[in-house]
């Protein structure tokens, strides 16, 4: 079975109210030194609760910007070793639920193999997103899970240079369309070994920015194509997991890593480069 050849294709579930627009437009005061205030137009990035649900139980409860979140759900499964593969994950159904109101929230049905749900069960934590915070509800420290399988790198990786790194930054900026408007969303994205920028997803959350982009990757086939990721945010020890988790052998971003990010990098064998602002970026591992 392909990474598309989902047991029943996603569905949409129904909903009496439209479902929530990852912008809301509005007009704010635009306060200045001298003169008039004046109203200015402006869109903020929605936040909204998204449950991810597998086999009927709700394992964790993100706050996340309502775009693709069917591949949210699939990378966060996958980024979070609850299924191995793709196609693990089957019967997926987005359902939205008093959209249009305060309430509004979304939750996503994944069906996924007895083998998984009962380890899943087994370390199950209740996890409360928060689009800063990576440890939310862990309620033990081996769940931290800090030792990741290392990486078997590529032989193109050896030509990765500053040039490589450095190009899909000069246009990662461009591809962030929901940022240039509303300011406030992170960015991940995926560059062939030579540089070239392929695909970017946008969330309010860093994490759920990489578990979109991972979801998208893996839904299309293309999560074993070589290539590394890019992200807009700084270099956190999760992202570093997630990416090692599924063997991605490089990661770049235009901030510093952490000493724990820069931990598991080593001990997975993973490139890793931060303050990739062009026309210098950083090579700590």
């Amino acid at each position: 079975m392909s990474a598309l050849e989902f047991a029943h294709p996603p569905v949409i579930g129904h909903d009496p109210w439209p479902p929530p627009q990852p912008l809301l437009a509005m007009q704010v005061p635009q306060w200045h030194q001298a003169g008039p205030v004046q109203l200015q137009p402006v869109e903020l990035a929605s936040e909204v609760p998204v449950a991810l649900v597998f086999n009927g139980i709700s394992h964790a409860v993100m706050m996340a910007t309502p775009q693709d979140l069917l591949a949210f759900a699939v990378g966060f499964a996958l980024s979070e070793g609850v299924v191995e593969q793709a196609h693990e994950c089957r019967d997926v159904e987005l359902q939205t639920h008093a959209a249009g109101t305060p309430d509004a929230s979304h939750a996503v049905h994944i069906e996924i193999p007895a083998r998984h749900f009962m380890r899943l069960k087994e370390r199950r934590r209740a996890l409360v997103g928060r689009t800063g915070c990576g440890v939310c509800g862990i309620d033990s420290l081996a769940a931290l899970d800090l030792h990741p399988a290392r990486i078997t790198p590529p032989d193109w990786c050896a030509q990765l240079d500053a040039a490589r790194v450095l190009r899909p930054f000069a246009t990662l900026a461009q591809r962030q369309l929901l940022n240039a408007r509303a300011g406030s969303l992170h960015a991940a994205g995926w560059a062939t070994p030579d540089g070239l920028l392929t695909d970017v997803l946008e969330d309010v959350g860093r994490h759920n920015a990489l578990d979109k982009l991972l979801g998208h990757l893996a839904l299309a086939g293309r999560l074993q194509e070589p290539g590394f990721v890019v992200m807009t945010s700084r270099t956190s020890y999760e992202l570093v997991r997630k990416c090692a988790r599924l063997s991605v052998p490089a990661f770049a971003t235009i901030s510093a890593p952490t000493t724990l990010a820069l931990q598991l990098a080593r001990e997975a064998g993973m490139q890793l480069w931060g303050l990739c602002r062009p026309p210098t970026a950083l090579r700590y591992v």
